[in-house]
């Protein structure tokens, strides 16, 4: 006996789901009152599914148009991922039943087809690239997400064109308000003041950049590997008039020679780094510092220190962040404190995060046509699976995002932290 393809699905996933399917043979499968249907189109869709079970395969096919998911939006499914952790209970089928499904699609089926070609290759495979965290590679691996099309990012991150969390001062607050308020907050927990100089490492558009030179008087550096953003954010500083103290460069931040800087703010670069590397990038950060200058490192961190730092192999390690790793947010204070500087203050942002990618989401689907327009339909869909899936981590605590404030104390033990903190804001 052969199984159709919607008898497969209810063998392996049952017909209790939050879907129903349908597939090019004509069957159907799961659950037919589901408002959410998946319908497999081809035979390629079929194979990522078979080569690559779980969330890989299903992003393969989906990516590829192969698996179609009708009663969603492309751009904001968070509803339609949320189905998948709360309501979603695959079966195990018996050697016998797998057996029978092998002997049903054949073994043709478990040939895999070709990658799509927005996915990264295996973590083995990008070792012709060179070590990992090698300066080229990660050179490629920041081109291959943040050099997607600044007019892109323009749409999905909003004005502020800054793409790491923001701080909501109240609820009702706007992704505007919220990217400002994380700006200010930055700026008074590195106790900014007029005539100060600041080293910015990964600043992205620039906007911390510019906040800080804008709105308290200081001499702004920011250094970025991605050449589209640096020559966005220089195009925005000189139309803004700030060229005379604010500098984007293209350049890794290990080359910035100029050193004795008052304050180094690091948002969302840690993630990029590698865990193993943070002696190395801490003490070249606490370098750059005069004594007495303060160093905000602002980064996505994991619930715990037990897990490794680097996921490999999964839907965000192909798709979004190559090499990408984070750890708790403990190993990141031992890390700073290991070269040298004093821990003033922490404070975990997971809450804002999660509203952070939800507004995102919300101007990927306002603009979702322009955005596929823009950088091609398969890329939007990913930042849609990818923006939405990230908003339920934060708000279920798979995943954290930490500042960690430390100080470079001078030999004697005196500081510029006040006797009690006040952030004022």
């Amino acid at each position: 006996m052969t199984l159709s393809i919607g008898e497969i699905s209810d063998r392996v996933l049952g017909t209790d789901v939050p879907f129903r399917v349908t597939a090019y043979d004509g069957s159907t499968g799961g659950n037919s009152t589901a408002k959410v249907g998946l319908n497999i189109t081809n035979e390629r869709g079929l194979r990522y599914l078979a080569t690559a079970p779980g969330e890989l395969g299903l992003a393969r096919a989906y990516i590829q148009g192969d698996l179609l998911v009708e009663g969603i939006d492309p751009g904001d499914p968070y509803d339609f991922l949320t189905l998948f952790l709360d309501d979603f209970n695959p079966l195990r089928p018996s050697p016998g039943e797998v057996v029978e499904i092998l002997r049903s699609i054949g073994l043709s089926s478990l040939l895999p087809p070709a990658l799509p070609t927005q996915e990264a290759l295996p973590t083995w495979r990008r070792a012709v690239e060179g070590l990992r965290h090698s300066r080229k590679r990660d050179a490629e691996a920041i081109h291959h997400h943040y050099d997607v099309s600044n007019e892109f990012y323009e749409m999905a991150l909003g004005p502020s064109m800054t793409y790491t969390c923001a701080c909501y001062p109240t609820e009702r607050s706007t992704l505007e308000e919220a990217q400002a308020h994380k700006y200010d907050l930055v700026c008074k927990k590195i106790g900014l003041k007029p005539g100060m100089r600041l080293l910015d490492v990964g600043c992205g558009w620039g906007g911390m950049v510019r906040h800080a030179v804008e709105n308290y008087g200081v001499t702004a550096l920011g250094v970025t590997l991605s050449a589209e953003q640096a020559h966005w954010a220089a195009q925005k500083i000189k139309a803004d008039g700030l060229d005379d103290r604010a500098e984007v460069r293209h350049q890794d931040y290990r080359d910035v020679t100029e050193g004795g800087f008052d304050a180094v703010s690091s948002i969302g670069l840690t993630e990029h780094i590698g865990v193993k590397n943070y002696p190395a990038y801490f003490g070249f950060l606490y370098s750059r510092l005069r004594e007495g200058g303060r160093l905000l490192n602002h980064c996505i961190t994991r619930p715990d220190t037990k897990a490794p730092g680097l996921t490999r192999g999964g839907f965000i390690d192909r798709y979004v962040f190559p090499d990408g790793e984070i750890t708790g947010v403990g190993t990141v204070i031992s890390a700073m404190q290991d070269e040298g500087f004093e821990i003033r203050h922490a404070e975990d942002l997971r809450e804002h995060y999660a509203k952070t990618c939800r507004a995102w989401c919300k101007n990927l689907s306002a603009n979702w046509d322009a955005c596929v327009r823009e950088a091609g339909l398969p890329t939007a869909k990913i930042w849609g699976l990818y923006l939405a899936g990230s908003s339920i981590g934060f708000e279920r605590n798979h995943i954290q995002l930490h500042q960690v404030l430390g100080e470079k104390i001078a030999p004697s033990g005196q500081g510029t932290y006040p006797l009690r903190y006040d952030f004022g804001v």
